[in-house]
């Protein structure tokens, strides 16, 4: 299986982790990724807060890019997935907008290419069986909470991924792995986004009580597919009841017995180690 593969700016920063994690997942799966040529920031998050048009081209001068291979383009972080679905919501919808978007970007728009995020490649075209016959490590005793955001499912028009309200592909490709998933009422609840700077009281708040909710739930740590979310869980919370954060692909890295898992958990603020070795997950 091949598809295109946009990074974005956070996986070649303080999402490291996350691209890593990506890059060896896809590799055990076979699936091959192929960076689209020449690719630029999509704009996540600041520009569709300051002007619409550039909102869209931004995206659409890399949708036009990735469009030389036509297919499916993975898009890991939900900031980006979001404005890439966003403009291709736009770009259809609007003649006179395509047109002159067009214009700005020096390009034509094909809409030949399909946006679509990790979780939902692995869930729909790798399955939880085959996955869950790849297990080399056994998850028993961690006991994640599928921590979802708010920029893969809205708007779900737009987003059309998993069910807006209730979504469980992440659910599930935790517990394919053997780990033991937890239910609980805040998958998609905002830990505060970019607000980690400006507004950082808000973010604190915010990921305070999603740290509360999580450990009611029975959890022991959380899981995301966002880049800025993971920075807030990551950083914003403290305190004894502070819980470890991880990037899902991680934690289906560590299952897989891939290598490069303990060496991305040395970049996480909050140590996920120990938790990872009382369950011998970890030497």
């Amino acid at each position: 299986m091949k598809v295109s593969y946009y990074p974005g700016c956070s996986l070649h920063a303080t999402g490291k982790e996350y691209d890593l994690s990506v890059k060896a997942v896809c590799s055990a799966l076979g699936i091959e990724l192929k960076e689209v040529e020449d690719w630029s920031c999509c704009g996540a998050s600041s520009a569709h807060m300051t002007n619409f048009k550039l909102s869209v081209a931004l995206p659409a001068r890399n949708l036009i890019a990735a469009e030389k291979e036509p297919g499916d383009m993975m898009v890991p972080c939900a900031a980006c997935f979001n404005r890439f679905k966003s403009a291709q919501h736009h770009l259809r919808e609007d003649a006179a907008l395509k047109t002159k978007i067009e214009e700005i970007v020096g390009g034509k728009f094909q809409d030949t290419v399909k946006v679509r995020n990790p979780i939902d490649i692995f869930f729909s075209d790798i399955g939880i069986d085959a996955l869950a016959g790849k297990v080399k490590k056994n998850l028993t005793g961690l006991k994640p909470v599928s921590y979802y955001g708010c920029l893969l499912l809205r708007p779900p028009e737009i987003c059309e991924f998993d069910n807006h309200e209730q979504p469980v592909m992440m659910d599930k490709l935790m517990g394919a792995l053997g780990a033991e998933p937890r239910n609980w009422s805040c998958k998609t609840d905002c830990c505060g986004g970019s607000l980690t700077l400006g507004k950082t009281e808000i973010v604190t708040r915010l990921v305070g009580k999603l740290m509360t909710m999580a450990r009611e739930a029975g959890a022991n740590c959380l899981v995301t597919a966002c880049p800025v979310c993971f920075a807030n869980l990551d950083t914003r919370a403290s305190g004894e009841g502070t819980l470890p954060s991880f990037y899902f692909t991680e934690i289906m890295a560590l299952a897989l017995g891939l290598e490069g898992p303990e060496s991305w958990f040395k970049m996480h603020n909050t140590d996920p180690r120990p938790l990872l070795k009382s369950l011998n997950l970890l030497p």
